[in-house]
């Protein structure tokens, strides 16, 4: 109380010691986006298909296979032989080696091996400026596709921001109105780049992926706008009950403030539950959001007063919205006079809805979700389609043994595996260290191939101790790491949802219900992802290529995003909720003035926040686009369908049960002494289970 006050008492010496911070972050922060990884981080560091990778770099100073395809038009030899050699000799390189050639002899492939430890984004980019000038050579390849994913990412992002900050800038004017509209800019802008000032420090202890930056700005500018947008509206009621003073300001930092404090720890929760999977990507994820999620709060909840202190009575609306408010009153009312219909009927659409979510099949990030007029793209459809059985992408197996009769052994037990085209002899890497290659029929992500590299790992050979590395082994590890860690991930954001929602509203009934709605709306925006990307619709809309669905860590990273702001919302309304039912008897009438209160803050936030990270569906990467699409969905069925219809509708048909907790257990939350409200005495928060 004493910080609060101090900030009311010294608004400008405030935002001067916050313009202070703005520059540090920005010159500190700022540079944070070239340090982070830009490849790799969608397998576990010690999947066997990793490890298998470092055996046979050890073991040979080179990359198993291939990661650079030079397609090579009409070559005759000495053509041929010149690229080699300059693809050879640029540094990062170990070998280049000419390969096979179109059914019609049209073109020829010219093959890169890195080698190892060189990083691929720096090979890439150096071959590309190599044959740049070169008509006659296209240059794709695994590695090359790895650079102009992230290449087009960042492009897409500044797009996405230049297309969405118009919009969010008019959208702003319009829901906050005038001057105030200033208050959600300056609290995005401190969120972002205290954010990168964090990511910075972080990143010198954990290498973050380069993909959180999307989720930093996107999140962090729709919780900004969203928490100060909760904020101004609580104020401009306080300014009508009493006008422009301290106390005003003080109230609605009690009230607006506190739920704004809850919001942020029920989202940064869900999210750091991305952490517990074993992948860069989705830890870099889980936790630049949660990150973002806790400075948008701290900066809300700093900038806010001092923009009321300096501004008082200049933000307050001609008219109090009264018109609005009666609207969300009367439709709370006519929910609630029909609560099991109507609860019943949006349980049902949304299961409909969520229908799709149960047939979704995974692929994984390769050359299919490059833009097809990227150089990479255009080498691996030519090579579908003009290079039947080339493939740059084999099963490769990492062997040790006691001698080459063993692993003799288990070469002609791998050629027998179904899938698997007999391969080459083993090749004898050192003492003690063989490489076995084996083409695979089809798309690392076809089931043939997945099974195997299962099979593959089924085989025992005695003194033999073998390893699958190559895209389909990857690919296999991946969703081996996401099935083993899955249910500990949910389980831990049930968990804390549970504990911060009863820590919020000290019942047991509304947290429960809070994770059942949550989960809905999860499954409506997920079913939206296969129904669109698996199924292979809007792509004239969307400008994406479908290769037939979904990729798994965006699945993962939209489902905690979804979860995380459906609770956020639920924050929201429960917060205003719990305060007027301190102030009435009756329940339906809490239910009502709440949804009154928040109705249209909850709906205007929902379509800022969808707005910001909806941007990422102009990306022309689909997994970028995935993100964008399943979280827009998701916090527009919320705020328009759960918080609107199945909210006001079972906690009608619930009454003062909503309330409800075990009498240690309120004991044990009044001990905590956590309220809500204006230092008022929350009399009608001791609840009790009804009579029966």
């Amino acid at each position: 109380m004493r910080v609060l006050r101090g900030i009311i008492d010294h608004p400008r010496r405030g935002l001067l010691t916050l313009a202070v911070f703005m520059l540090v972050a920005g010159v500190l922060g700022g540079p944070v986006a070239g340090a982070l990884n830009s490849s790799g981080g969608f397998v576990p560091d010690d999947a066997d298909s990793v490890r298998a990778t470092e055996r046979i770099e050890s073991a040979t100073g080179r990359a198993p296979s291939p990661g650079l395809t030079l397609l090579v038009e009409g070559a005759d030899a000495a053509r041929l032989g010149d690229i080699t050699d300059r693809l050879s000799d640029l540094d990062g390189v170990a070998e280049a080696a000419p390969g096979a050639g179109s059914t019609d002899d049209s073109s020829r492939l010219v093959l890169g091996t890195l080698a190892a430890g060189a990083d691929a984004d720096d090979v890439a980019k150096a071959t590309v400026e190599e044959f740049a000038d070169d008509e006659d050579v296209m240059v794709g390849g695994r590695d090359v596709a790895g650079l102009q994913i992230t290449e087009t990412v960042g492009k897409d992002l500044g797009r996405a921001e230049l297309l969405a900050t118009p919009l969010l800038v008019v959208l702003s004017l319009v829901l906050f109105g005038g001057r105030a509209a200033l208050l959600p800019v300056v609290v995005g802008i401190t969120t972002v780049l205290g954010t990168f000032l964090v990511l910075s420090g972080v990143n010198q202890l954990y290498g973050l992926s380069v993909f959180a930056l999307n989720l930093v700005i996107g999140l962090g500018l729709g919780l900004a706008i969203d928490y100060t947008l909760f904020l101004l509206s609580r104020y401009r009621e306080e300014l009508h009950r009493q006008g422009p003073s301290r106390e005003a300001i003080v109230v609605t930092m009690q009230t607006a403030g506190r739920t704004v404090a809850f919001s942020a720890v029920t989202v940064a929760a869900a999210l750091v539950t991305l952490t517990v999977f074993p992948m860069n990507f989705l830890k870099s994820m889980g936790i630049a959001g949660a990150i973002v999620a806790t400075v948008a709060a701290i900066a809300s909840l700093i900038v806010a007063p001092m923009f009321f202190a300096l501004m008082g009575g200049r933000l307050a609306r001609r008219s109090r919205g009264d018109g609005a408010e009666g609207r969300w009153y009367g439709f709370a009312h006519a929910v609630m006079r029909r609560p099991g219909r109507i609860a019943a009927a949006t349980a049902v659409v949304m299961l409909v809805l969520s229908v799709p979510s149960l047939r979704t099949e995974w692929s994984p990030i390769d050359e299919t979700v490059v833009p097809t007029d990227q150089s990479a793209r255009v080498v691996s459809d030519r090579m579908a389609t003009e290079y039947a059985g080339a493939t740059t992408s084999p099963i490769t197996v990492a062997l040790r043994g006691d001698g080459p009769e063993q692993v003799a052994q288990y070469a002609a037990l791998a050629s027998e595996v179904r899938g698997v085209q007999p391969g080459t002899e083993p090749l004898s890497l050192d003492d003690d260290t063989w490489q076995l290659v084996l083409p695979t029929e089809g798309r690392p992500a076809a089931p043939r191939a997945q099974q195997a590299v299962a099979d593959l790992r089924e085989i025992r050979v005695d003194g033999v101790d073998a390893l699958v590395a190559g895209p389909a082994a990857e690919f296999v590890d991946q969703q081996a790491a996401i099935r083993d860690n899955l249910p500990i991930a949910i389980g831990l954001m049930v968990t804390l949802t549970l504990v911060v929602l009863w820590l919020m509203t000290g019942s047991v009934i509304l947290p429960v219900k809070a994770v059942v709605m949550n989960t809905l709306t999860v499954g409506v925006a997920l079913g939206a992802l296969t129904f669109v990307y698996q199924d292979g619709r809007l792509t004239g809309l969307l400008g994406y290529t479908p290769n037939g669905g979904v990729e798994p860590t965006d699945f993962l990273v939209a489902a905690a995003l979804v979860f995380a702001l459906s609770t956020d919302y639920g924050v929201f309304l429960l917060g205003r909720i719990k305060e007027e039912r301190q102030k009435t008897d009756s329940e339906q009438e809490a239910v009502a003035t709440g949804l009154a209160r928040t109705g249209a803050v909850v709906t205007s936030a929902a379509l800022l926040l969808a707005v910001a990270i909806g941007a990422f569906s102009t990306s022309s990467i689909s997994f970028i686009q995935q993100i964008g699409v399943a979280t827009a969905v998701g916090v527009l069925v919320d705020a328009f369908i759960v918080r609107s219809l199945l909210v006001p509708s079972l906690m009608g048909l619930l009454g003062a049960w909503n309330w409800w907790s075990p009498a240690w257990l309120r004991r044990v939350h009044d001990r905590i002494g956590i309220r809500e409200g204006p230092s008022v005495a929350d009399d009608a928060a001791d609840v009790r289970a009804p009579a029966r």
